[in-house]
């Protein structure tokens, strides 16, 4: 199955709590981490969500 690489580059510091859990739910939970996850409609849904703390690779 397809992956994407995620990486968080904003801080959830002054964020909702929806997008602080969609982070954690990512596995994103400290500054310029890196997560390897699988390319689902259900990973790209959360990515949409907090697009503006995030990177995305591939």
């Amino acid at each position: 199955m397809a992956t994407i690489k995620v990486t968080q580059t904003g801080s959830p510091i002054r964020r909702t709590a929806d997008q602080r859990a969609t982070l954690v739910g990512l596995g994103l939970n400290k500054m310029h981490k890196t997560r390897e996850l699988e390319d689902s409609p259900a990973v790209r849904g959360m990515i949409r969500k907090v697009n503006h703390m995030v990177k995305v690779e591939g």
